[in-house]
């Protein structure tokens, strides 16, 4: 029974309810409505005639496609970004990149901040949904933190791609401080669209090309709170979240770096014509990518089956929780691996350095991977069952489109029409599902006030 006085003065009496029953705020699907609003946005100027090099104008679907890729940072294309999209549209797939990897609520929310000086509670609500921020108190602090390094990244890396291109590949400087600030950005929102038609494989063994692109990539992955925590805090004072995606990160980075390198050291098709410093360049580079940003400079095609394999497995994982990256998260993996870890030592608890971790946390975590496993595998099966390709070619696509990767064995141009839409889907579902399903799931939370007997069902 819960008593509450109301503004009349009069006395409510509430039975077996802790007070009015108020409808729950569901910031998930306002941020989910606004991406749809965006890629709709998106489609209609790639429509425009302007929008493409050739006239008439894009298809229907070309649009859509493009339009759903640039704006959930996933890279995946069905025409030729180079050649195919004009000037105009090519700054809009960028466009549609950087408020994609931004956030659209995150946008939303820094816009009225700046504009206003202040931010209401349920624009407060929203973007702490985006960005992951603990506490409504510091959203200021972390809208105007994440605006400082998306642009000081971007500027840094677009510098120094455009003096090489300039330099060293004799572009105009005003075409090289295009190519730099495009694939600037699409590098550190995690994209993967390039303006060369072979995405960089030309550039596979120039370390001035490479690195710089693959470091943004590693920054804008792992997450802003993490990169907000480390300008800010010496390491003793880290969090759990950014010492386990820190942790993870390295892990990922250097086991994807050996099992490519090794795997495809001999492979004519990949690694096998390059030098052994070119191998271990490339190597990295193509462990990186799969951490959800889409380059390539080897021919995925080319992989062995094995490789494939493994490299499914990283797109899978993803990088960091409010990242530009998808898939899973890592700490979505490592909560599960720590699981894990605990049964098989009989721990009645799974410990994440000197926390216990919540069962809460451990059934969102079985809830988001095993809901993406069934995606994956359903855009699998649907697209493999009416497909010439290969099942390892389909899975790579399928788990390249849920993770918001991008890249591709080629033959994502080749599917027929309603194939292209389930990945356009799974796109969509891969950018937002696992935020708003996790953020849906912290929101439904409640306490009850009995608990059920015990049931043991056999397992295994």
């Amino acid at each position: 029974m819960v008593v509450t006085p109301s503004r009349s003065g009069r006395v409510r009496i509430y039975l077996g309810r802790r007070g009015p029953r108020r409808r729950p705020r569901r910031p998930g699907r306002r941020i989910v409505a606004a991406f749809a609003l965006g890629v709709a946005a998106g489609t209609v100027l790639l429509l425009l005639p302007v929008a493409t090099v050739a006239p008439g104008g894009a298809g229907p679907l070309q649009a859509l496609f493009t339009a759903t890729s640039a704006l959930c940072v996933t890279g995946l294309t069905v025409v030729d970004t180079a050649t195919y999209w004009s000037t105009f549209g090519q700054v809009t797939i960028l466009a549609l990149i950087q408020i994609g990897g931004f956030g659209v609520m995150t946008l939303a929310s820094l816009l009225g901040l700046l504009i206003t000086r202040r931010l209401g509670l349920g624009n407060r609500l929203l973007a702490a949904t985006e960005t992951k921020s603990i506490g409504l108190g510091s959203i200021r602090t972390v809208l105007l933190g994440v605006l400082r390094i998306s642009l000081t990244v971007e500027v840094i890396t677009a510098a120094i791609l455009t003096v090489r291109f300039a330099t060293t590949y004799d572009f105009p400087w005003p075409k090289a401080l295009w190519y730099g600030v495009f694939h600037a950005i699409s590098a550190f929102n995690n994209a993967g669209f390039s303006l060369f038609s072979d995405n960089l494989i030309g550039f596979a063994t120039d370390a001035w090309i490479c690195l710089p692109i693959a470091f943004a990539v590693i920054i804008g992955g792992l997450g802003f709170p993490v990169i907000l925590e480390l300008l800010r805090r010496r390491r003793r004072g880290w969090s759990a979240h950014t010492r386990l995606t820190l942790t993870m990160t390295a892990i990922l980075l250097v086991g994807g770096t050996l099992f490519v390198t090794i795997a495809e050291w001999n492979n004519p098709g990949t690694l096998g014509a390059f030098d052994p410093a070119g191998k271990t360049l490339a190597g990295f580079f193509q462990a990186v990518m799969p951490r959800t940003a889409g380059f390539n400079s080897v021919n995925p095609g080319e992989m062995n089956t094995g490789t494939l394999l493994g490299v499914d497995v990283l797109m899978f994982i993803g990088g960091g929780s409010a990242s530009t990256a998808g898939g899973i998260k890592v700490g979505t993996f490592a909560v599960l691996l720590l699981v894990i870890v605990a049964e098989l030592r009989g721990d009645p608890d799974a410990n994440l350095y000197d926390r216990r971790l919540r069962t809460s946390t451990i059934r969102q975590a079985l809830s988001v991977a095993l809901l993406s496993v069934a995606a994956v595998v359903s855009a699998t099966l649907g697209i493999a069952m009416t497909t010439p390709y290969t099942l390892d070619q389909v899975l790579y696509e399928a788990v390249s489109a849920f993770a918001t990767v991008g890249l591709t064995t080629g033959i994502t141009p080749h599917l027929h029409t309603g194939q292209q839409l389930v990945l356009v889907l799974l796109m969509f579902a891969g950018r937002l599902g696992p935020v708003t399903f996790a953020s849906a799931l912290v929101l439904r939370e409640r306490q009850r006030l009995f608990r059920r007997p015990e049931g043991r069902p056999l397992i295994g």
